[in-house]
Protein backbone atom coordinates (compact mmCIF):
# COMPACT_ATOMS: atom_id res chain seq x y z
CA UNK A 1 0.00 0.00 0.00
CA UNK A 2 1.72 3.63 -0.82
CA UNK A 3 2.63 4.96 2.27
CA UNK A 4 1.17 8.62 0.85
CA UNK A 5 -2.22 7.44 1.41
CA UNK A 6 -1.66 7.25 4.93
CA UNK A 7 0.77 9.56 5.44
CA UNK A 8 -1.16 12.96 6.91
CA UNK A 9 -3.18 9.68 9.54
CA UNK A 10 0.73 8.71 10.57
CA UNK A 11 1.18 12.21 11.44
CA UNK A 12 -1.00 12.36 13.79
CA UNK A 13 -0.07 9.13 15.62
CA UNK A 14 3.51 9.85 15.90
CA UNK A 15 2.78 12.79 18.05
CA UNK A 16 0.66 10.85 20.45
CA UNK A 17 3.87 9.57 22.75
CA UNK A 18 4.72 12.48 23.23
CA UNK A 19 2.74 13.01 26.62
CA UNK A 20 4.59 10.19 27.90
CA UNK A 21 7.93 10.32 26.92
CA UNK A 22 10.03 12.73 29.19
CA UNK A 23 13.55 12.34 27.89
CA UNK A 24 13.07 9.72 25.85
CA UNK A 25 13.71 11.20 22.25
CA UNK A 26 10.51 10.98 20.01
CA UNK A 27 10.16 11.31 15.89
CA UNK A 28 6.92 13.27 16.28
CA UNK A 29 4.91 15.41 13.82
CA UNK A 30 5.20 19.19 14.11
CA UNK A 31 1.49 18.82 14.57
CA UNK A 32 1.95 17.66 17.84
CA UNK A 33 4.60 19.68 18.94
CA UNK A 34 2.12 23.07 18.48
CA UNK A 35 3.22 25.80 21.57
CA UNK A 36 -0.31 25.67 22.68
CA UNK A 37 -1.04 22.34 22.99
CA UNK A 38 3.04 21.47 24.34
CA UNK A 39 1.92 23.98 27.49
CA UNK A 40 -1.55 22.29 28.13
CA UNK A 41 0.31 19.37 28.62
CA UNK A 42 2.63 20.31 30.48
CA UNK A 43 0.58 22.23 32.70
CA UNK A 44 -1.46 18.78 33.18
CA UNK A 45 1.86 17.55 34.49
CA UNK A 46 2.56 15.22 31.99
CA UNK A 47 6.55 13.98 31.33
CA UNK A 48 6.54 15.89 27.93
CA UNK A 49 8.98 14.81 25.59
CA UNK A 50 12.41 17.15 25.95
CA UNK A 51 13.90 15.74 22.40
CA UNK A 52 11.19 15.72 19.74
CA UNK A 53 12.47 15.67 16.54
CA UNK A 54 9.61 17.13 14.65
CA UNK A 55 9.24 16.50 10.62
CA UNK A 56 6.64 18.02 8.77
CA UNK A 57 6.84 16.56 5.05
CA UNK A 58 7.89 12.97 3.86
CA UNK A 59 11.09 13.78 3.12
CA UNK A 60 11.81 15.57 6.65
CA UNK A 61 10.26 12.30 8.61
CA UNK A 62 12.99 10.14 6.46
CA UNK A 63 15.58 12.78 7.65
CA UNK A 64 14.77 12.94 11.44
CA UNK A 65 14.95 8.85 11.18
CA UNK A 66 18.71 9.39 9.15
CA UNK A 67 19.58 11.71 11.92
CA UNK A 68 18.39 9.66 14.90
CA UNK A 69 20.68 6.17 13.71
CA UNK A 70 23.55 8.91 12.57
CA UNK A 71 23.49 9.70 16.29
CA UNK A 72 24.11 5.89 17.52
CA UNK A 73 19.96 5.30 18.56
CA UNK A 74 18.12 2.51 18.06
CA UNK A 75 14.31 3.38 17.56
CA UNK A 76 11.31 1.80 18.46
CA UNK A 77 8.68 1.70 15.32
CA UNK A 78 5.15 1.86 16.69
CA UNK A 79 3.50 2.02 13.03
CA UNK A 80 4.48 -0.25 9.77
CA UNK A 81 6.50 2.47 8.39
CA UNK A 82 8.62 1.81 4.48
CA UNK A 83 11.97 1.47 6.36
CA UNK A 84 13.78 -0.82 3.53
CA UNK A 85 16.99 1.26 2.89
CA UNK A 86 17.37 0.47 7.26
CA UNK A 87 19.12 -1.97 9.17
CA UNK A 88 16.67 -4.16 11.07
CA UNK A 89 19.60 -4.34 13.93
CA UNK A 90 18.83 -0.83 14.66
CA UNK A 91 15.22 -0.84 15.53
CA UNK A 92 13.74 -2.53 18.64
CA UNK A 93 11.60 -4.70 16.24
CA UNK A 94 11.77 -4.99 12.42
CA UNK A 95 9.41 -3.14 10.22
CA UNK A 96 8.80 -6.46 9.16
CA UNK A 97 7.77 -8.13 12.45
CA UNK A 98 5.29 -4.67 12.89
CA UNK A 99 3.51 -5.09 9.85
CA UNK A 100 3.04 -8.57 10.15
CA UNK A 101 1.31 -7.67 13.35
CA UNK A 102 -0.65 -5.65 12.98
CA UNK A 103 -1.80 -7.10 9.92
CA UNK A 104 -5.41 -8.24 10.28
CA UNK A 105 -5.15 -11.16 8.19
CA UNK A 106 -2.54 -12.47 10.59
CA UNK A 107 -4.92 -12.73 13.91
CA UNK A 108 -4.77 -16.65 13.62
CA UNK A 109 -1.53 -17.23 14.04
CA UNK A 110 -1.80 -15.60 17.39
CA UNK A 111 -5.29 -16.86 18.85
CA UNK A 112 -5.93 -19.37 19.95
CA UNK A 113 -8.78 -20.84 17.49
CA UNK A 114 -11.49 -20.87 20.65
CA UNK A 115 -11.33 -17.30 20.98
CA UNK A 116 -11.23 -16.89 17.04
CA UNK A 117 -14.30 -14.80 15.07
CA UNK A 118 -15.05 -16.77 11.58
CA UNK A 119 -12.95 -14.81 9.40
CA UNK A 120 -11.53 -15.57 5.78
CA UNK A 121 -8.90 -13.65 3.88
CA UNK A 122 -9.99 -13.24 0.06
CA UNK A 123 -8.89 -11.21 -3.01
CA UNK A 124 -10.69 -8.23 -3.75
CA UNK A 125 -12.41 -9.77 -6.59
CA UNK A 126 -13.79 -12.55 -4.80
CA UNK A 127 -15.54 -9.96 -1.89
CA UNK A 128 -19.08 -9.19 -3.47
CA UNK A 129 -19.06 -14.13 -3.64
CA UNK A 130 -18.21 -13.71 0.11
CA UNK A 131 -19.64 -10.15 1.20
CA UNK A 132 -23.22 -10.05 -0.23
CA UNK A 133 -25.32 -6.97 0.62
CA UNK A 134 -28.45 -9.04 2.07
CA UNK A 135 -26.25 -10.78 4.92
CA UNK A 136 -24.17 -8.57 7.85
CA UNK A 137 -20.52 -8.92 7.91
CA UNK A 138 -17.05 -6.94 9.15
CA UNK A 139 -14.65 -6.08 6.20
CA UNK A 140 -11.14 -5.44 7.14
CA UNK A 141 -7.59 -4.43 5.48
CA UNK A 142 -5.08 -7.42 4.99
CA UNK A 143 -2.02 -5.46 4.68
CA UNK A 144 1.33 -5.29 6.67
CA UNK A 145 0.95 -1.11 5.98
CA UNK A 146 -2.40 -1.28 8.30
CA UNK A 147 -1.63 1.25 11.58
CA UNK A 148 -5.27 1.63 12.89
CA UNK A 149 -6.83 4.69 13.33
CA UNK A 150 -10.18 3.46 11.92
CA UNK A 151 -8.97 3.09 8.72
CA UNK A 152 -8.92 -0.96 8.53
CA UNK A 153 -12.40 -1.56 9.63
CA UNK A 154 -15.82 -1.31 8.08
CA UNK A 155 -19.15 -2.56 8.92
CA UNK A 156 -22.20 -3.69 6.69
CA UNK A 157 -25.52 -4.84 8.26
CA UNK A 158 -27.31 -7.02 6.23
CA UNK A 159 -29.53 -4.96 3.71
CA UNK A 160 -27.92 -1.49 3.83
CA UNK A 161 -26.48 0.19 0.59
CA UNK A 162 -22.29 -1.62 0.42
CA UNK A 163 -20.33 1.48 -0.08
CA UNK A 164 -16.91 0.12 0.48
CA UNK A 165 -13.83 1.72 2.11
CA UNK A 166 -11.12 3.49 0.51
CA UNK A 167 -8.66 0.81 1.11
CA UNK A 168 -10.63 -1.94 -1.13
CA UNK A 169 -9.11 0.08 -4.28
CA UNK A 170 -5.42 -0.34 -3.49
CA UNK A 171 -5.23 -3.50 -1.77
CA UNK A 172 -5.50 -6.96 -3.38
CA UNK A 173 -6.62 -9.01 -0.24
CA UNK A 174 -9.41 -8.34 2.83
CA UNK A 175 -10.59 -10.20 6.14
CA UNK A 176 -14.03 -10.74 5.72
CA UNK A 177 -15.45 -11.75 9.32
CA UNK A 178 -18.47 -12.36 11.06
CA UNK A 179 -20.69 -9.81 11.87
CA UNK A 180 -21.11 -9.81 15.70
CA UNK A 181 -23.78 -8.85 18.59
CA UNK A 182 -21.03 -7.29 21.51
CA UNK A 183 -22.59 -7.57 24.99
CA UNK A 184 -19.08 -6.06 26.30
CA UNK A 185 -15.87 -4.68 24.08
CA UNK A 186 -12.69 -4.22 25.96
CA UNK A 187 -9.54 -3.34 25.28
CA UNK A 188 -6.58 -4.99 26.83
CA UNK A 189 -3.43 -3.34 27.79
CA UNK A 190 0.15 -5.41 27.93
CA UNK A 191 3.74 -4.76 27.25
CA UNK A 192 6.60 -6.52 26.80
CA UNK A 193 9.71 -5.59 28.56
CA UNK A 194 12.94 -5.97 27.83
CA UNK A 195 13.10 -8.94 29.70
CA UNK A 196 10.72 -10.35 26.87
CA UNK A 197 7.97 -11.49 29.02
CA UNK A 198 4.45 -10.20 28.87
CA UNK A 199 2.35 -8.38 31.41
CA UNK A 200 -0.82 -6.86 32.47
CA UNK A 201 -1.04 -3.59 32.38
CA UNK A 202 -4.76 -2.86 32.27
CA UNK A 203 -8.00 -3.75 31.15
CA UNK A 204 -10.51 -0.90 29.93
CA UNK A 205 -14.07 -0.83 28.24
CA UNK A 206 -14.47 0.67 24.83
CA UNK A 207 -17.15 3.04 23.42
CA UNK A 208 -17.84 2.28 20.21
CA UNK A 209 -19.75 3.89 17.75
CA UNK A 210 -23.08 2.50 15.62
CA UNK A 211 -20.02 2.44 12.80
CA UNK A 212 -18.10 0.29 14.65
CA UNK A 213 -15.16 2.98 15.01
CA UNK A 214 -13.60 3.71 18.67
CA UNK A 215 -14.30 6.43 20.35
CA UNK A 216 -12.53 6.47 23.83
CA UNK A 217 -12.54 4.27 26.64
CA UNK A 218 -14.14 3.46 30.07
CA UNK A 219 -10.80 3.55 33.03
CA UNK A 220 -11.13 2.45 36.26
CA UNK A 221 -14.45 0.49 37.40
CA UNK A 222 -14.69 -2.02 34.54
CA UNK A 223 -16.43 -5.34 34.35
CA UNK A 224 -14.05 -8.07 34.88
CA UNK A 225 -12.65 -9.85 31.97
CA UNK A 226 -13.25 -13.64 32.35
CA UNK A 227 -10.14 -15.62 33.61
CA UNK A 228 -10.10 -17.63 30.16
CA UNK A 229 -9.93 -14.35 28.02
CA UNK A 230 -7.31 -12.43 30.45
CA UNK A 231 -4.88 -15.78 30.42
CA UNK A 232 -5.41 -15.73 26.61
CA UNK A 233 -4.29 -12.22 26.07
CA UNK A 234 -1.28 -12.84 28.23
CA UNK A 235 -0.73 -15.40 26.08
CA UNK A 236 -0.71 -13.98 22.76
CA UNK A 237 1.03 -10.81 24.15
CA UNK A 238 4.14 -14.04 24.95
CA UNK A 239 3.47 -15.17 21.69
CA UNK A 240 4.63 -11.85 19.79
CA UNK A 241 7.32 -11.20 22.46
CA UNK A 242 8.57 -14.87 21.48
CA UNK A 243 9.47 -13.49 17.90
CA UNK A 244 10.64 -10.43 18.69
CA UNK A 245 8.19 -7.75 20.01
CA UNK A 246 8.92 -5.32 22.58
CA UNK A 247 6.85 -2.28 23.84
CA UNK A 248 3.06 -1.77 24.49
CA UNK A 249 0.35 -3.72 22.70
CA UNK A 250 -3.67 -3.24 23.13
CA UNK A 251 -5.60 -6.40 22.38
CA UNK A 252 -9.57 -5.69 21.80
CA UNK A 253 -11.53 -8.52 22.75
CA UNK A 254 -15.59 -9.19 23.43
CA UNK A 255 -18.28 -10.90 24.75
CA UNK A 256 -21.50 -11.72 22.48
CA UNK A 257 -25.25 -11.83 23.44
CA UNK A 258 -25.17 -15.48 23.52
CA UNK A 259 -21.54 -15.54 25.41
CA UNK A 260 -19.00 -16.33 23.23
CA UNK A 261 -15.57 -14.96 24.19
CA UNK A 262 -13.45 -13.49 20.96
CA UNK A 263 -10.71 -12.04 20.20
CA UNK A 264 -11.25 -9.00 17.41
CA UNK A 265 -8.14 -7.49 16.88
CA UNK A 266 -4.21 -7.38 17.69
CA UNK A 267 -2.76 -4.06 18.27
CA UNK A 268 0.83 -4.03 18.49
CA UNK A 269 1.39 -0.22 18.85
CA UNK A 270 0.72 2.47 21.50
CA UNK A 271 -2.73 3.09 21.17
CA UNK A 272 -5.39 5.62 22.30
CA UNK A 273 -6.40 3.27 25.30
CA UNK A 274 -2.47 3.16 25.95
CA UNK A 275 -1.82 6.91 26.62
CA UNK A 276 -4.43 8.06 28.86
CA UNK A 277 -3.33 4.78 30.94
CA UNK A 278 0.66 5.72 31.24
CA UNK A 279 -0.60 9.37 31.58
CA UNK A 280 -2.74 8.80 34.93
CA UNK A 281 -0.01 6.44 36.60
CA UNK A 282 2.13 9.33 35.82
CA UNK A 283 0.68 11.70 37.34
CA UNK A 284 -2.35 10.39 39.13
CA UNK A 285 -2.15 6.74 40.11
CA UNK A 286 -4.54 7.05 42.99
CA UNK A 287 -7.04 7.42 39.73
CA UNK A 288 -6.04 4.86 38.09
CA UNK A 289 -8.63 2.68 40.10
CA UNK A 290 -11.43 5.40 39.41
CA UNK A 291 -13.87 6.49 36.86
CA UNK A 292 -12.76 7.79 33.74
CA UNK A 293 -12.82 7.97 29.99
CA UNK A 294 -11.11 9.01 27.18
CA UNK A 295 -12.47 10.99 24.43
CA UNK A 296 -11.34 12.97 20.83
CA UNK A 297 -12.28 16.19 19.81
CA UNK A 298 -12.23 17.10 16.19
CA UNK A 299 -12.71 20.49 14.91
CA UNK A 300 -11.39 22.64 11.70
CA UNK A 301 -10.34 25.55 14.36
CA UNK A 302 -6.61 25.78 15.08
CA UNK A 303 -5.90 24.07 18.36
CA UNK A 304 -4.81 26.85 19.89
CA UNK A 305 -8.35 28.05 19.62
CA UNK A 306 -9.59 24.91 20.93
CA UNK A 307 -7.33 24.70 23.78
CA UNK A 308 -8.67 28.50 24.69
CA UNK A 309 -11.88 27.45 24.81
CA UNK A 310 -11.30 24.80 27.05
CA UNK A 311 -9.57 26.30 29.63
CA UNK A 312 -12.20 26.87 31.96
CA UNK A 313 -13.17 23.43 32.02
CA UNK A 314 -9.32 22.44 32.62
CA UNK A 315 -9.09 24.87 35.78
CA UNK A 316 -12.22 23.43 36.63
CA UNK A 317 -9.45 19.94 37.04
CA UNK A 318 -11.10 16.65 36.55
CA UNK A 319 -10.09 17.29 33.33
CA UNK A 320 -6.27 16.33 31.42
CA UNK A 321 -5.19 16.89 27.75
CA UNK A 322 -3.31 14.13 26.79
CA UNK A 323 -2.30 14.69 23.00
CA UNK A 324 -3.76 16.19 20.25
CA UNK A 325 -2.31 17.63 16.68
CA UNK A 326 -2.67 20.18 14.30
CA UNK A 327 -2.31 19.69 10.24
CA UNK A 328 -1.59 23.10 9.54
CA UNK A 329 1.75 22.54 11.01
CA UNK A 330 2.19 20.13 8.40
CA UNK A 331 2.00 19.78 4.90
CA UNK A 332 -1.58 18.64 4.93
CA UNK A 333 -3.56 20.73 2.95
CA UNK A 334 -6.33 19.24 5.01
CA UNK A 335 -7.03 22.04 8.03
CA UNK A 336 -8.10 19.80 11.15
CA UNK A 337 -7.26 19.88 14.73
CA UNK A 338 -7.24 16.59 17.01
CA UNK A 339 -7.57 16.97 20.81
CA UNK A 340 -7.55 14.00 23.14
CA UNK A 341 -8.75 14.60 26.30
CA UNK A 342 -9.37 12.41 29.57
CA UNK A 343 -11.84 13.04 31.79
CA UNK A 344 -11.71 11.34 35.31
CA UNK A 345 -13.54 11.88 38.86
CA UNK A 346 -15.14 9.84 41.71
CA UNK A 347 -19.03 9.36 40.10
CA UNK A 348 -19.13 7.29 37.23
CA UNK A 349 -22.20 9.55 36.04
CA UNK A 350 -20.77 12.48 36.34
CA UNK A 351 -17.80 11.61 34.46
CA UNK A 352 -19.88 10.42 31.34
CA UNK A 353 -22.17 13.20 31.51
CA UNK A 354 -18.89 15.63 31.58
CA UNK A 355 -17.36 13.90 29.10
CA UNK A 356 -20.93 13.76 26.83
CA UNK A 357 -20.85 17.43 27.07
CA UNK A 358 -17.57 18.57 25.95
CA UNK A 359 -18.14 16.59 22.56
CA UNK A 360 -21.16 18.19 21.86
CA UNK A 361 -19.94 21.96 22.30
CA UNK A 362 -17.00 21.46 20.51
CA UNK A 363 -16.50 17.53 18.43
CA UNK A 364 -16.68 18.12 15.08
CA UNK A 365 -16.90 21.84 14.39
Amino acid sequence: MPSSRHRNTRDVLSARPLAVAGGTPVISSAGGTEPNLVAALRDGGLPVGTDSREFRTEAEFHARVTEALSDGLRLSMEYPQPFSPYPDERFVKSAELVGYLNNKASISTFVDPRFQARRQVVTIDELAQVAPAEKSWVLKAATNAAHGASLDVYLHRAGDLVTLPAFTDILTEVVVEEYLHIHRNWGVQLYVAADGKARLLAVTDQRIDADGVYTGGRFGLVVPLPADLLTECLAIAQRAADIGYRGVCSLDCAQTHDGRLVMLDLNFRITSGSVPLLALHTIRPDALGRPSESMKLTTAAPIAALLAALRPALQRGGLLVTGGHDTRLTDNPVNQATLHLLVFGDDPDDVTTRRTALEAMYGRR
